[in-house]
């Protein structure tokens, strides 16, 4: 009987990233059921690991963001090797990130050639960013064999689970009276050229409130001022909720699993909420969806495809953000009455 291989993978540091690394996961356990697969990633993100049936186990690496720790990842690394991993997938391209697997003796050490860790990783592949183009086709090529040159032509699509007894819990807490929101994701964790204008959010938000529909704003602590902006300047409607900062990356995974639609920024919480199979609108600026889309079927995307886009800048380099500020409310709005009515035709 054969046994079953343990795999441990390296994960992404971001969240939209993560999500879509959940491709892999699935990947693998298509091409090998009884498989294991452990994950090292950032403490916010093992909860997020926890709605992926795909993982056994997430594993903190107790480090800050770009914190080499050479001490830490030894021990860790050295703790890891009774779990004797046939393979690990090294996703990240840094030599730090290829430290744990190494010290923890996975025997197949898989990853991107990028830093100088020649012997850390002993299964060098070579990226062709013409051929993999997008984000979740580079962890997918991670995941073939060596001698397998391209992904499979079907995408395994990101689908994380939802707690029933925490959404329940979350309505009574918050005091959110009904099921069908649009929810509105106005935050970009990387910064001012991946944000559409407030000004904007305001206009659309106002036109979703004057044919009936709740709104819910969700994001981090940071989005909760510009989301309270977001309310005062439509008019402090009733049936517009600000939940930035008062929910956990779960708790949202789990609000977003109720919401009727979302439209988003090209931002984590895009991902997240393609993956709990709402339709979405995702808006993008410096960005492109031909790099990182979102996975759903029932996504929709507005981008303009400029002349100076994607320049992949956290800031406009000319300061004028048209990327952003041609895309125009009635043209998202538009977008989502379409995306709603095929939802409801499905």
């Amino acid at each position: 009987m054969a046994v079953a291989s343990r795999i441990l993978i390296v994960g992404p540091a971001w969240v939209g990233d993560m999500v879509m690394a959940q491709a892999l996961y699935k990947l693998l356990k298509q091409r090998e059921p009884d498989c294991i697969i452990d994950v090292l990633a950032p403490a916010w993100s093992l909860p997020l690991l926890a709605r992926m049936p795909e993982v056994r186990k997430g594993i903190e690496v107790p480090l800050g963001h770009g914190e080499f720790g050479l001490a830490s990842r030894y021990r860790l690394g050295k703790q890891l090797r009774s779990e004797h991993y046939d393979r690990a997938i090294v996703i990240p391209r840094s030599l730090k990130a290829a430290l744990i697997p190494f010290f923890a003796k996975a025997k197949q050490r898989s990853g991107y050639r990028g830093e100088m860790r020649f012997g850390l990783i002993n299964d060098m592949r070579s990226l062709d960013k013409v051929i993999l183009s997008k984000t979740v086709e580079r962890y997918l090529a991670l995941g073939m064999k060596s001698a397998e040159s391209l992904p499979p032509a079907t995408i395994p699509t990101p689908k994380l689970t939802t707690d029933r007894g925490n959404i329940s819990q979350l309505l009574e807490r918050l005091s959110l009276g009904s099921e069908g929101a649009v929810a509105l994701l106005p935050g970009a964790e990387y910064g001012p050229a991946k944000q559409w204008p407030i000004e904007y959010w305001v206009e659309l938000a106002q036109r979703l409130r004057e044919v009936g529909h709740q709104v819910w704003i969700l994001g981090s602590q940071k989005d909760h001022t510009n989301a309270q902006q977001i309310i005062q300047l439509a008019g402090e409607p009733e049936g517009m909720v600000n939940l930035c900062g008062r929910t956990e990356l779960v708790d949202a995974v789990d609000l977003l699993s109720l919401c009727a639609i979302a439209v988003s920024n090209d931002s984590g919480l895009m991902h997240v909420a393609a993956a709990v199979d709402i339709p979405v609108v995702g808006i993008y600026g410096s960005s492109t969806p031909d790099y990182t889309p979102p996975l759903s079927k029932g996504a929709a995307v507005v981008y303009h495809n400029l002349d100076c886009s994607p320049c992949f800048k956290r800031q406009c380099p000319y300061g004028h953000y048209r990327c952003l500020r041609e895309i125009l409310p009635e043209q998202v709005y538009a977008t989502i009455s379409k995306q709603m009515q095929i939802k409801g035709n499905s």
